[in-house]
């Protein structure tokens, strides 16, 4: 049961001011503004994030949990932009696009880290924010860790220079394409437009323009043995792709319960043949313009064995 690609442990912040933030909504489609009282925003956003954390643990997964208390970092609820983790003890720390998120990187979390996980090394490539270079995590890329991919939209969010240089670091193949809303906008990140189970994958293929660059990412999810599920448009307004496979007591797909509401009959029959789905209650966190796969900060490392007394 236990998979590569879905990771047993996860890392979540616990937002004590959310909001969503001003310095994304320019490029930020998902996000939508604030209209009522921010102090019950917040509250009704902590209470969201708690009910989802009992839920992981609920269902056997390993969740570490750390607060923010701060009033400058907004999106620190989406701590997967900032840090990512692989297979073999390696740990990336990732530059930001807006000056704002790039407060939410915290290094009591790589501590942690560190005590409780095998991590042979750290690159930090958070230093290129100075030369107006991004690459914010799992949600500018998505990552098949069985067969060393990173798929990645274009954007501002995603520097195809520093791309090249984490995939020769951690030995991924970069696989980059455009990929755009109704509306014509560019999406963000690619997080929300794709996710990737162990045996299946979740994509909008008919928001990337380009049709044969469309053929070919389909092409390359199927070779790796993946059955696609071709997501529409307003199922990704939904968040449906914003979605993360994991392993508890049993393999799951964590996603919002508006997602799951989002999906065909057919579709879940797909994803149920391997996973459970894990659907959580966050329409307040989503106001910020990410769901539950950005809340989530996968741990790919290899636990420390504890000392006995």
């Amino acid at each position: 049961m236990s998979s590569l690609q879905a990771p047993g442990a996860v890392v979540m912040n616990r937002p004590h001011h959310f909001r969503p933030n001003p310095e994304t909504s320019g490029d930020n489609a998902f996000q939508t503004l604030a209209r009522n009282d921010e102090s019950a925003t917040g509250i009704q956003a902590r209470s969201e994030f708690d009910q989802a954390v009992a839920a992981l643990r609920e269902a056997g997964v390993t969740v570490h949990v750390f607060d923010d208390e701060g009033t400058e970092t907004p999106d620190s609820v989406f701590p997967n932009n900032w840090f990512s983790t692989h297979a073999g003890g390696h740990i990336a720390i990732y530059p930001m696009f807006a000056p704002n998120r790039r407060k939410e990187r915290r290094w009591d979390v790589i501590e942690m880290l560190k005590r409780n996980y095998r991590v042979q090394d750290v690159i930090d490539y958070s230093g290129l924010e100075q030369d107006g270079l991004a690459l914010e995590g799992t949600g500018a890329m998505v990552l098949d860790h069985i067969g060393r991919i990173a798929y990645t939209v274009k954007s501002n969010r995603a520097d195809p220079v520093l791309l090249e240089r984490f995939c020769t670091h951690f030995n991924f193949e970069p696989m980059v394409f455009e990929a755009k809303d109704a509306q014509g906008r560019d999406v963000y990140h690619t997080n929300v437009l794709m996710g990737i189970g162990t045996e299946y994958a979740l994509i909008c293929l008919s928001m990337l323009p380009d049709t044969q660059r469309r053929a070919e990412v389909a092409a390359r999810l199927e070779e790796t043995g993946r059955e696609v599920i071709d997501l529409t448009p307003e199922q990704i307004a939904a968040f449906a792709g914003n979605a993360l496979e994991l392993t508890g007591r049993r393999r799951l797909l964590a996603l919002s319960a508006r997602a799951v509401e989002a999906l065909r009959p057919d579709q879940i029959a797909v994803i149920e043949r391997s996973a459970e789905l894990l659907p959580l209650s966050i329409p307040t966190i989503e106001t910020a313009g990410g769901s539950v796969r950005c809340m989530l900060a996968g741990i790919h490392l290899s636990p420390r064995e504890r000392k006995t007394a």
